[in-house]
């Protein structure tokens, strides 16, 4: 990745999180922009987003990002002056959720609780 699209996409995920966190503040309390992938040619940008909580929180949050696509997009060409203002898809990150499983389960091994996943291999 060249050093200009990694700049833009920073930039972009700055907008973004700015914007959410100031028009859709109530909302936006749970969700966390953590990365941002602008293709060479400017048009198309994935997004991932992370969500805080249960399922249901998530779900709303899709549903958010596929209705407010459009404006978000609006705002942050207003913002970021490039050739052309990238097509943004939303896409949720599941590294912070994993990352956070990870993190129990090296707690209940450290505290001595074995995890029991699987019943049938249980003494």
């Amino acid at each position: 990745m060249s050093l200009r699209l990694a700049r833009v996409n920073e930039l972009i995920k700055r907008e973004i999180g700015t914007y959410l966190s100031t028009r859709y503040r109530s909302e936006s309390v749970r969700w966390t922009i953590t990365s941002v992938d602008v293709s060479a040619d400017l048009r198309n940008a994935s997004v991932g987003y992370s969500v805080l909580g249960e399922e249901l929180h998530a779900r709303e949050a899709q549903l958010f990002f596929r209705k407010h696509a459009g404006e978000i997009r609006k705002v942050v060409s207003k913002q970021v002056i490039l050739k052309y203002s990238p097509r943004l898809q939303f896409v949720r990150d599941l590294g912070i959720e994993r990352g956070n499983r990870v993190m129990e389960i090296l707690d209940e091994l450290d505290s001595g609780n074995l995890p029991n996943d699987d019943p049938e291999n249980s003494p």
